[in-house]
């Protein structure tokens, strides 16, 4: 698997001798943190943990110059709105949204407070900036992949696993703002490799079964799950179906392999939040959203988990193993 570097330089841990200059004596740095998933799926994906790190890197400790404040929506995206007002009402410096929904949540609850996202597909068709160099307002952050290149990439992942397969289906979360530009875009990429694609839409596990009711109905061959936070928070339902209708499966979050999938391509959640780390820093002493660039990592993860294909019956090519930075036995 080629692995590159981030587009954008990397400056931050330089910067830790700054902390101390750049806040006024004795301020404590307050950070909120708006997410759609729950802690243990949080620690689960490392992505906590990688900011965290990254903040005492950054020189920032917490209970003596920083502090955070967590806001977790259970997957129920309808909170949202409430949980980012509740921050704003707690009056953080910075709020730090994971996932496109949480960050359209903030944007919309204020105007003043800085807004740091990670993980927007693209953060134009959002709403979230009005450009990559020049994000405008008070919202900046790390994409996930500008583009559905990487959505693509994934189908011809899996087209390598089950080359026969000519029906695949892509679940789909409509309430995931990254998700609709992938209902005009993947089909189509989908015939350059011979194969039918339907998309089936699943807000949540009441909706799982008779998605995968569907998929049967439709004699489908693969399955590529969209990445999305209410996907990850029930994980294991969705990991159960596939391996019940024997489908292989992609997904678009690597933790959903670590528990039990066959395989995810998707750009480094670790690298994603310690560059949001180095944003949030540059946001605490002073700099303006506005002239932040968003951020697009160019480092991702091939993971296959070779005890899933094995239960699937399946045989990973070779030249695919080769390709892949994590092989889970």
């Amino acid at each position: 698997m080629h692995r590159r570097v981030f587009l954008a330089a990397a400056a931050g841990i330089v910067a830790a001798p700054l902390v101390a200059e750049a806040q006024q004596a004795g301020k404590v740095a307050h950070i909120g943190v708006l997410g759609d998933t729950s802690p243990p799926v949080e620690s689960r994906g490392s992505g906590d943990a990688a900011f965290r790190d990254g903040l005492r890197d950054l020189g920032y400790v917490e209970g003596r110059n920083v502090t955070i404040e967590y806001r977790w929506g259970e997957g129920q995206r309808e909170r949202l709105p409430e949980l980012a007002a509740d921050l704003v009402r707690s009056r953080v410096d910075v709020i730090l949204a994971l996932g496109p929904a949480s960050a359209r949540a903030a944007k919309s609850a204020t105007t003043t407070i800085p807004v740091v996202f990670v993980g927007s597909g693209d953060p134009i068709a959002e709403g979230l900036v009005t450009s990559l160099a020049r994000p405008g307002g008070n919202v900046t952050g790390v994409a996930n992949i500008a583009g559905l290149d990487i959505v693509g990439k994934r189908l011809e992942l899996l087209k390598e696993v089950v080359p026969g397969v000519t029906r695949m289906a892509m679940l789909w979360n409509p309430s995931n703002p990254s998700h609709a530009p992938a209902l005009k875009e993947v089909p189509g990429i989908a015939l350059s490799l011979r194969v039918e694609l339907r998309a089936i839409a699943a807000r949540g596990p009441e909706d799982f079964d008779g998605a995968f009711a569907t998929m049967r109905k439709s004699r489908v061959g693969g399955l590529l799950v969209l990445a999305d936070g209410v996907f990850v928070l029930h994980a294991a339902r969705l990991i159960s179906l596939s391996a019940e209708g024997r489908l292989p499966t992609v997904y678009g979050n690597r933790s959903l392999v670590e528990a039990g999938g066959l395989m995810s391509y998707q750009g480094s959640f670790v690298a994603l939040y310690r560059r949001a780390v180095i944003l949030v820093d540059k946001i605490l002493r002073g700099a303006r959203p506005a002239d932040i660039p968003v951020e697009q990592p160019a480092q991702l993860e091939l993971v296959i988990n070779l005890k899933t294909a094995k239960a699937l019956g399946l045989t990973i090519p070779q030249s695919l193993l080769g390709r892949a930075d994590e092989i889970i036995q």
